[in-house]
């Protein structure tokens, strides 16, 4: 396990030239994919920003394989390149589902739940930036309560989905959740996922200044803030084995969690929240870390 970003290789695979909004969180995420992996992988990318930001053929910011496929086909889509890896007896190129949150908590869960259910030899990384940001960001089954998108103008009504948890009831080998404002806890559990056979699925907070409506520098911190705040919980369960990651390991104590106004008042997405809907996302995150608490001790999901 790797400690330090200075041991990282300096072999850039994301290329200059891209077309992403500046202070893309998924753009960082990218690139540390890379960084984890080199360029001996495959990826299978649907419908999402990531299809757009390398630009338009016949160029390409991307200096590894990539298949573009339609929206909800990404479970299914990597699960024939599997196939047909072993087919030809290729073992040692991992291959990569990575799709946004409207291609995983929506459009494309079908297409994940059958390539989990049959048990899939393959890593499948939603970035979530919690809308559907290519197509001008409407509301996901990623989208928190409370927050504007252009579907909802006056703010979301409903929860957000708890998809690791979801993937968890599938009793996939491996799932975690990362951040690129935490750069070695993503890239060692990408690397722990590759040595792993089986569906593993790892969830990834991805800021997104266009529809969180935030200043672009301000990425990183945000990031930051969501772990710090408990709003986005870093941990893993290994073979149905639950632990918290640091720093949110300390964080079991509600003392040493930030308040989450102190997350949502930096993003213009959350403009309409009053002080009764904060309070009650405040409620709802001390509960989801009160199960976070009894998983530690207990450790089994």
């Amino acid at each position: 396990m790797m400690e330090s970003i200075k041991e990282l290789s300096k072999e850039e695979y994301l290329l200059k030239g891209h077309i992403a909004c500046a202070g893309c969180g998924l753009t960082i995420s990218l690139r540390l994919l890379f960084k984890a992996l080199g360029n001996k992988l495959v990826m299978v990318v649907p419908a999402c920003c990531t299809s757009v930001i390398p630009g338009p053929y016949p160029y390409t910011s991307f200096a590894v394989p990539v298949q573009n496929i339609i929206f909800e086909a990404t479970g299914a889509t990597a699960s024939g390149v599997v196939a047909a890896f072993r087919q030809r007896g290729i073992k040692d190129v991992p291959v990569v589902g990575w799709a946004g949150d409207g291609g995983t908590f929506d459009i494309g869960i079908q297409a994940l739940s059958g390539a989990a259910e049959r048990e899939t030899n393959f890593i499948y990384i939603c970035y979530d930036n919690e809308a559907y940001g290519n197509t001008g960001i409407q509301r996901s089954g990623a989208t928190p309560y409370g927050a504007w998108t252009t579907t909802t103008p006056t703010g979301k009504k409903e929860r957000k989905k708890d998809m690791p948890f979801i993937m968890a009831a599938h009793r996939i080998p491996y799932i975690a959740t990362a951040c690129p404002s935490y750069p070695m806890d993503f890239i060692n559990k990408i690397r722990k996922a590759k040595e792993i056979k089986g569906t593993k699925f790892i969830h990834i907070l991805a800021p997104c200044p266009t529809g969180w409506r935030y200043d672009t520098s301000k990425t990183v911190e945000i990031g930051r803030l969501a772990v710090q705040t408990g709003m986005w919980a870093l941990f893993e369960i290994e073979y149905g084995k639950f632990k918290l990651n640091s720093p949110s390991d300390r964080l079991i104590d509600k003392a040493k969690r930030k308040p989450v106004k102190e997350y949502l008042s930096l993003q213009g997405r959350f403009r309409k929240l009053t002080e009764d809907d904060i309070e009650k996302i405040q409620r709802w995150v001390d509960e989801d870390w009160e199960r976070y608490r009894k998983l530690a001790l207990n450790q089994y999901v």
